[in-house]
């Protein structure tokens, strides 16, 4: 697992800790997220039912169109788009992509590296597929923290309010209903770590 700049977990049972790291740490790896993550902080507060995160993201990219993953050449005589994969991780969404707007039956992969296109604008189309979004790296990001945040909460905190906005997150749960302070403290725990960690 990359390491973290920080990796704070306050609990008044001293117990918890421990083991809200290691559940912590082990979500992390399962769901590759160690790599975005700068600062974590995570208080549980037994005697509220009250659990929060803040987390300082990484520099996770921007971003990617189909010119970034691949080179792409139009055969005007035999109507058809020849794709050439340089970056095989984003094979699914294009082939997602390319699908929702030519149709399955459009497309063909004579091999795991090229993806052909039949289509009567093949000039055109090349044009238009240069700059398509491909993936959007901060999107499955937002997916992949709020799911991290659900796994690792304690069980039966089902009240839960998140916040993700450019490289910074604050996820705040509770079994009781929350109390805006609690949010306004997890922002404050975000601050701290923007400012450098422990206060």
């Amino acid at each position: 697992m990359d390491s973290l700049e920080v990796f704070d977990v306050e609990s008044a049972i001293v117990s918890e800790q421990e083991f809200y790291r290691k559940i912590i740490e082990d979500n992390l790896a399962s769901l590759k997220l160690a790599p975005a993550i700068g600062r974590i902080k995570v208080v549980l507060r037994p005697e509220d039912s009250l659990f929060q995160m803040a987390i300082l993201l990484r520099d996770v990219g921007t971003r990617v169109t189909t010119i970034d993953i691949a080179d792409m050449e139009a055969k005007p005589v035999a109507r058809e788009i020849i794709i050439s994969i340089k970056k095989e991780q984003y094979i699914p969404e294009l082939l997602g992509k390319l699908w929702e707007r030519y149709g399955k039956a459009n497309i063909s992969q004579p091999d795991r590296w090229t993806v052909a296109i039949s289509t009567d604008k093949p000039e055109q189309e090349v044009a238009f597929l240069k700059d398509m979004m491909v993936a959007d790296p901060r999107h499955r990001l937002h997916e992949n923290l709020v799911d991290f945040a659900i796994r690792v909460t304690p069980e039966g905190f089902r009240v839960r309010y998140h916040l993700y906005k450019g490289n910074q997150f604050i996820f705040v749960a509770s079994e009781e209903a929350l109390k805006h302070r609690w949010i306004e403290e997890a922002g404050a725990m975000l601050e701290e770590l923007t400012k450098g960690g422990k206060k």
